[in-house]
């Protein structure tokens, strides 16, 4: 999903926007790292993460329109799997990046 050598288009800013939107909400990202671990239904979900029902199946629903997440039956149960490795790339390139902004700003408070 990189930016073009050229100005994107109103509508693919738009698209950039909304999904970056999904990742801004911290319990979608941690409905991500726990299906990262495994596949989990709701009921695993809501005791890994104390959140209630009505806003775990919000947060997947969200993530399934994304791509990120799919679902299959198991019986009765339905399985939630965290369907992309872009969200660890995503969050891989954010962590090295924050980590380099933390060591210039420490190399500037050794230098004053």
């Amino acid at each position: 999903m990189a930016c073009p050598g050229t100005m994107p288009s109103p509508q693919l800013l738009e698209e950039y926007c909304q999904f970056f939107r999904i990742l801004s909400e911290p319990a979608r990202l941690q409905l991500l790292c726990q299906l990262k671990q495994g596949p989990m239904d709701v009921a695993a979900l809501i005791e890994a993460t104390g959140f209630s029902q009505s806003h775990i199946s919000r947060q997947l629903g969200q993530l399934q329109r994304a791509g990120l997440v799919r679902c299959e039956r198991d019986g009765v149960r339905t399985i939630w799997h965290a369907d992309s490795d872009l969200v660890d790339d995503l969050c891989n390139l954010v962590q090295t990046r924050l980590k380099q902004r933390l060591e210039a700003q420490l190399a500037q408070l050794e230098a004053a």
